[in-house]
């Protein structure tokens, strides 16, 4: 029987292979059950967030599933963390999707957003871009992307004139120092 073969093993007889891959699907057939538990939680709003992380998470744990399959969960995973406003476990969870499946527009698109939102610039640019050489035409790729640049602008202008203002108090205390 295929439940008390020792890990890493082989199995030896075709009654051992037949409960090995029952034992496979079992674990395939609940991770993807989990994930459609979760994606329900979801739908029924913010109350049951840590419900849905719970089936993700529980879903990935199994290991039972494909990368690209994986990959979704992770995906999901980061969109329920963007939603409860845990942005960093929301772009680690996109960034273990990307890496799993790097063609995930979801996963990109989420990693940039979750980037944008804890202030990562350039890192969310990255993503939109990453996303946008697997899709040229997605609308909201590009859409972020224009309000991700346009930020970036606006901190480097902002940090120019700080800069600015910071040089001419130094020549100021200096012109002071001088006269006294």
């Amino acid at each position: 029987m295929a439940l008390w073969m020792e890990k890493g093993s082989e199995p030896q007889t075709e009654s051992e292979k037949a409960d090995l891959d029952a034992i496979t699907a079992l674990k395939e057939s609940a991770a993807i059950e989990l994930k459609e538990k979760g994606n329900e939680y979801v739908k029924k709003g913010k109350k049951h967030y840590s419900d849905a992380i719970d089936c993700y998470t529980r879903a990935i744990n199994n290991q039972a599933l494909s990368d690209s399959e994986t990959s979704v969960l992770f995906s999901n995973r980061a969109h329920v963390n963007f939603l409860l406003g845990n942005y960093r476990r929301a772009l680690t969870d996109a960034e273990e999707a990307i890496k799993l499946s790097p063609t995930n527009l979801k996963a990109l698109y989420r990693a940039a957003k979750a980037s944008l939102s804890l202030n990562l610039l350039t890192e969310s640019i990255s993503h939109c871009k990453n996303g946008l050489r697997h899709d040229l035409s997605n609308q909201e790729l590009k859409k972020l992307l224009g309000q991700v640049e346009s930020k970036k602008m606006e901190h480097e202008q902002r940090e120019a004139q700080v800069s600015k203002a910071l040089s001419e108090a130094k020549d100021l205390v200096s012109a002071i120092e001088k006269e006294a």
